[in-house]
């Protein structure tokens, strides 16, 4: 049987209308850390291509029909990416190691995420390595208030690239900073001038101290986190997840973390979640910094303060959930029947 082919990651790079995406692609497209990677942008027109010749492979870029590899997403993100993987395999394109994506600037982050995880040949085939989210420094403050589509790619972000700090007032430049490390806690700030292609592509990691985050909020996001040394059993956190995605998912945007087993304690088993989708769970090695507790961070919509800790302390203690919650749990047809998610 053939061995199955290692996940190809995969860096979404968002941001509002005017916020500098393409500028910061136009920038990066001829850094050698980008040689390996495919570049699937919005609107290829937008892009600086003039070193990039159509139907022509050169210095590792390959150029298609109507855009590079720098190619455009045309319609259907499921059928592109099925083509881009359909091309690499039979060698009519170089065999990219990691791909960009750039999403339009009124797009949900949510959404992508959620074909990542969901679609069978896509989740085996693209790994989620990070979402990157460009905000405009002269106006981010005012953007974020007026669409709440902008509030939610900053939110969901691993890495926040400020842009157009050079015409940014430093008192405008201090509140985007300071909304941004509101609305996501857990993101690195860069200047954009700043960022390399080899930080564009990189792994968010996944570190203890960024999933202690004290509790924030801006407008109606806010973030809610849990430490606990308590562990759950295979079979409590299955109950914990599907509680959790079923009874609240339409408010989570996002959810990241490491969670304790009680069977494999020196583990962490990595928890990720978009709205009521949630990846395939998987362990690491070891736990990074040595810090053996669960610990979670929520960032959504009008989140209760205490919605992560109650929930998690019931399961832990193999305490049964509130009347309501178990409703919303067994009658809610997206309720685990027979083997859990764990197995």
């Amino acid at each position: 049987m053939p061995e199955r082919p290692a996940a190809i990651p995969l860096t979404v790079l968002t941001g509002f209308l005017g916020a500098g995406k393409t500028t910061l692609l136009n920038r990066l497209l001829r850094d050698p850390a980008l040689a390996d990677a495919a570049v699937l942008v919005n609107e290829a027109g937008e892009i600086a291509v003039d070193h990039l010749l159509v139907e022509h492979v050169a210095d590792g870029v390959v150029a298609l029909a109507g855009g590079c590899l720098c190619c455009s997403l045309r319609g259907d993100l499921i059928a592109t990416l099925e083509d881009l993987l359909r091309a690499r395999d039979n060698g009519r394109i170089p065999p990219f190691a990691r791909l960009v994506l750039e999403t339009s600037g009124l797009a949900d982050p949510g959404p992508i995420f959620q074909t990542l995880i969901l679609h069978p040949y896509l989740a085996m085939r693209y790994r989620l390595a990070s979402l990157v989210a460009v905000a405009d420094a002269t106006n981010a403050p005012k953007t974020v208030e007026d669409h709440p589509d902008a509030r939610r790619q900053i939110a969901m972000a691993d890495m926040v690239a400020i842009s157009k700090t050079d015409l940014a007032a430093p008192e405008d430049l201090a509140r985007t900073r300071a909304l941004i490390a509101k609305l996501a806690p857990l993101a690195s700030i860069v200047d954009a001038t700043e960022i390399d292609a080899a930080q564009l592509v990189a792994e968010a990691p996944i570190r203890a101290r960024d999933l202690t985050a004290a509790p924030t909020g801006h407008g109606a996001i806010s973030t809610v986190s849990l430490a606990s040394e308590a562990a759950l059993t295979r079979a409590s956190y299955d109950l914990f997840v599907e509680l959790l995605r079923s009874a609240h998912g339409p408010k989570l945007l996002r959810l990241k973390g490491l969670v304790k087993i009680a069977e494999e304690p020196d583990r962490p088993l990595v928890l990720q979640g978009v709205r009521h989708i949630f990846a395939e769970p998987r362990f690491l090695d070891a736990w990074p910094d040595g810090d053996a507790r669960t610990r979670l961070v929520a960032i959504g919509e009008n989140l209760a303060p205490d919605l992560l800790a109650g929930l998690y302390a019931a399961f832990a203690g193999q305490a049964a959930p509130d009347r309501p919650d178990r409703d919303a749990l067994f009658d809610n047809p997206l309720a685990p029947r027979g083997r859990g998610l764990l197995g």
